[in-house]
């Protein structure tokens, strides 16, 4: 055996899977989006595994609130970017595979000429916008697109957009979700997650990327694995063989501006601010750091009660219902200022713990 093989030696002996399937693996590029609770645990394994070109895309800072689930970072790395820590570290861990940064945020863009020189998309991140732009991006482009989510006990993982040999394509993310409310749907930052959760899907995605890249075992495509941590059952669910959804262009993505915990902080006593909370009663009244209180789901009915006069700062629990917020408001009046709080309430208090 080669000498640059040894280390791959327990997955060569595999039955089935020899030294033609890590060859393969050695020629492959892939792209994990987002260096977060899942594609943390894919890239170490992908990584770990020889994938010969892998790149990470993800343009976040490391946070207190990331390190019970993000298993790559360390406290004394917070404030860092996610996605240079890790390259830094999987580099170390695998000196022979090349390991790309992508430090910018994915948008419509530049997705199709980040995504177009990758053999398989990994898709570790964790908003309904972004999944949806990802997944036009892989069927335009014509690439396989390994999904996962997870949301507090429970976690999905899928394979989408897998070329049929009559030349049909596998169904993708819009054939199962064609219409998502993004607002009413709460991330793992507001609604909880538990950690080993991410750490079983990230795997399970790597595990089908390498299945994918090898030509062995049986992919998740036309399907969906539901996995339900409390009981550790899962079952898979068969959704088809042909999608039957069309993608013709990406969605211009929207750009929301943001606000930092800092000049949040700054302008919280100007008079010319209209501070409004669109969180949920029970999280009002937990902690709140004042001004007009709307839920998101009645904002759209009480757009009258916010002076547009001023400038609109929106808050959350982790700036995603704020930043659905400032969409909806400058639908309503294109000539609003209005802003989200980056990072949300979860940011607002990691500022106060780092004092």
């Amino acid at each position: 055996m080669n000498a640059d093989l040894l280390r791959y030696s327990c997955q060569i002996n595999l039955p089935g899977f020899e030294e033609a399937a890590q060859r393969k693996l050695q020629n492959a590029k892939v792209l994990v989006i987002g260096a977060g609770g899942l594609g943390c645990p894919a890239a170490q394994y992908l990584a770990a595994t020889g994938v010969g070109t892998l790149a990470i895309a993800d343009d976040d800072a490391i946070s207190i609130g990331n390190l019970h689930r993000q298993i790559l970072y360390t406290p004394n790395e917070v404030g860092q970017k996610k996605v240079l820590v890790a390259v830094e570290k999987l580099q170390q861990q695998n000196p022979q595979i090349k390991i790309l940064a992508i430090s910018s945020r994915i948008n419509s863009d530049n997705a199709l000429d980040i995504l177009k020189d990758f053999d398989v998309i990994l898709d570790g991140t964790d908003n309904f916008e972004t999944r949806y732009l990802v997944n036009d991006a892989c069927v335009l482009l014509g690439k396989p697109l390994v999904y996962g989510a997870i949301y507090q006990y429970e976690g999905q993982v899928a394979v989408w957009n897998l070329a049929n040999a009559d030349g049909t394509r596998t169904p993708h993310y819009r054939d199962v979700f064609s219409d998502v409310d993004a607002a009413q749907i709460p991330n793992c930052a507001e609604g909880g997650v538990i950690p080993t959760l991410a750490g079983i899907i990230g795997c399970m995605q790597a595990n089908e990327v390498i299945k994918y890249i090898t030509g062995t075992g049986e992919i998740l495509a036309g399907k969906i694995l539901m996995f339900d941590a409390q009981n550790m059952q899962s079952r898979i669910v068969k959704i088809g063989s042909v999608s039957k959804t069309k993608v013709t262009a990406i969605a211009k993505t929207q750009t929301v501006p943001l606000v930092s915990v800092n000049e949040f902080k700054a302008l919280m006593n100007d008079n010319n601010i209209e501070l409004v909370d669109v969180r949920m009663d029970e999280e009002r009244l937990r902690f709140n750091i004042g001004g007009k209180h709307i839920p998101i789901a009645l904002l759209e009915e009480r757009f009258h009660e916010i002076d547009a006069t001023k400038k609109v700062l929106f808050y959350c629990a982790s700036g995603k219902r704020s930043a659905e917020a400032v969409k909806k408001m400058m639908k309503y009046n294109s000539n609003a200022d209005a802003y989200s709080l980056d990072g949300g309430m979860k940011a607002w208090q990691e500022s106060e713990y780092v004092k």
